[in-house]
């Protein structure tokens, strides 16, 4: 009867057995999804702007993270005048005096009211067409630093064609609509990032308003872009609209020292425009996160010289690595370098590397190097540094059986000199 009950309990505890398995299973599975749910949460999808054309860049590195249309040539009315400014401020001084040539407008033209004949210093110019667009403070730059507007326009290209702008071209500095006066969102965000590492234009398109105190008179100047007076971190760059070309906003943000610049191209209204480019923005900074996982001159490894172990080298990073990441990748950084060196080494001499990944990928290679010489231990530094360790009995004998042997060589070698000597004598 004991027997009987307990094939019972064996057959019963068979039976929960699978059961068992299959709830562990789906835990498992439940406890996986829920991690990937978790990880994906830490990336927002993609926006999906009203622009017909769009695109986004991360400034530093000068990676591209989304784009719609990117490189499809459009109109790009006012944001021309980022080329002007570039330009500008590039080839003269800001303190400068610019007379105004004799400029007739359009009765829907942004002017700040130059007369024929007003001198004003470009820094003021500079903010006139920044801030408020003015159509004739870029007509007079244009005039001032190249003696006429086709010579200007000339070296726009010039400087697009430098800057690796391959699909703009300019016809005018002002940006009023003409067909030979295009560019793409890729384009003119690689034209921001470079109009912003001018120090002056950076701070300028930053601003929400200015004084300009040259002219006539004293001016009082406010940015166009409502995303600079509205939101802290965005500080920049460019608006533009034409009803041929619609809304145009190419927008830069800043934040823990990370900028991301957007373009948007074509939108149907100023709000629409605005909105597309903070989409954008919040898009850009909550998925991506630029990372420095080697930095130049950082000491990543101290090997020891090779017969004298108190003594260490440092090894150092050539260069920084500088990486645009996404949010929810890891990052792994491996040293390769040898635990002795041994000299004699030049400073600066290449002796290992330190390898960037992500995600168990290779995105980066850095040349590490010494820091400063690697001296040269000579033969009685060996021998001494032998005679202190465990083998010194050993090292000794080599010691002695090497000078016994060279002695030996050296002897020989001198009896056949001396009998080569006497037979040539006799």
């Amino acid at each position: 009867m004991a027997q009987s009950a307990l094939r019972g309990s064996h057959a019963r505890a068979s039976r929960r057995l699978p059961s068992l398995l299959t709830w562990a299973l789906l835990i498992a599975l439940c406890a996986s999804a829920l991690a990937a749910s978790r990880a994906a949460a830490n990336v927002p999808a993609s926006p999906s702007p009203s622009a017909p054309s769009a695109a986004v860049f991360e400034s530093s590195t000068g990676r591209p993270v989304f784009g719609r249309a990117a490189g499809q040539r459009r109109l790009i009315a006012s944001t021309t005048k980022m080329m002007t400014a570039l330009l500008t401020a590039t080839t003269v001084r800001l303190d400068r005096v610019c007379t105004a040539p004799p400029y007739a407008a359009g009765p829907l033209e942004t002017q700040i009211g130059l007369r024929a004949g007003e001198r004003m210093r470009v820094r003021d110019l500079l903010r006139a067409v920044l801030l408020p667009s003015a159509n004739d403070a870029a007509a007079t730059l244009a005039v001032c630093v190249a003696g006429s507007r086709g010579a200007f326009v000339a070296r726009m290209n010039a400087r697009a064609r430098r800057l690796g702008l391959a699909h703009t071209h300019f016809s005018t500095p002002i940006g009023l609509d003409d067909p030979g006066n295009y560019s793409t969102a890729a384009d003119l965000v690689r034209l921001a990032i470079a109009a912003r590492e001018e120090p002056f234009l950076r701070q300028t398109m930053d601003l929400r308003s200015a004084v300009l105190h040259s002219g006539d008179r004293p001016r009082t100047v406010v940015n166009r872009n409502t995303l600079v007076q509205r939101v802290p971190w965005v500080d920049g760059v460019k608006t533009g609209h034409t009803n041929a070309a619609g809304y145009i906003l190419v927008a830069s943000g800043t934040q823990h020292a990370t900028t991301f610049v957007a373009a948007v191209l074509g939108d149907p209204s100023e709000g629409a425009r605005d909105a597309d480019a903070l989409a954008l923005l919040k898009w850009a900074f909550a998925s991506f996160r630029v990372a420095t996982p080697v930095r130049a001159g950082a000491v990543y490894a101290r090997p020891a010289v090779k017969h004298r172990p108190d003594e260490h080298v440092a090894v150092v990073a050539v260069r920084d690595a500088r990486e645009l990441l996404r949010r929810d990748v890891r990052v792994r950084l491996t040293i390769d370098v040898p635990r002795e060196l041994e000299g004699p080494l030049p400073a600066h001499a290449v002796v290992g590397s330190a390898v960037v990944r992500a995600d168990g990928r290779p995105i980066a290679r850095v040349p590490l190097v010494t820091r400063d010489r690697v001296p040269e231990v000579g033969l009685l530094e060996q021998a001494g540094q032998a005679l202190d360790g465990p083998g010194s009995l050993i090292a000794i004998a080599v010691l002695l059986g090497g000078a016994g042997a060279w002695f030996l060589r050296a002897r020989g070698a001198r009896r056949r000199e001396r009998r080569r000597t006497d037979m040539e004598t006799a």
